[in-house]
């Protein structure tokens, strides 16, 4: 089976579209980064890092540290797809992003995007 062409795109390239997402519902990059970073297990530098090298997303989420044990509660549709039931693992944390920054961008307080 073929690689979904998100696999392969950089995550440096689509991170600045998550974070003007954020910022047209006057939210901040941040915000954005705090999101990536719980869910990922990256802290602010090795992001940075990641940006840097600007890795695709299967080599974004293959090296992060560790996947928010949270991650579970996280329910919903994004692009018409409930993220509860994206069959690839690696889909799935693309999707839980995507919902967890939809979720930012419509208002929602930070602790409940944190699952806290």
């Amino acid at each position: 089976m073929p690689k979904h062409n998100i696999f392969t795109m950089s995550f440096a390239r689509v991170y600045p579209m998550y974070v003007q997402k954020a910022q047209r519902k006057d939210r901040t990059q941040a915000e954005v980064d705090e999101i990536i970073c719980w869910l990922t297990g990256y802290d602010q530098k090795s992001l940075q890092q990641q940006l840097e090298r600007e890795t695709d997303f299967e080599t974004f989420f293959t090296e992060a540290p560790a996947m928010h044990p949270n991650t579970g509660l996280i329910k919903g549709v994004v692009c018409g797809v409930r993220v509860e039931d994206v069959e690839d693992p690696l889909m799935q944390k693309i999707r839980y992003l995507d919902k967890l920054i939809d979720e930012l961008a419509k208002g929602k307080a930070m602790s409940k995007i944190l699952r806290q």
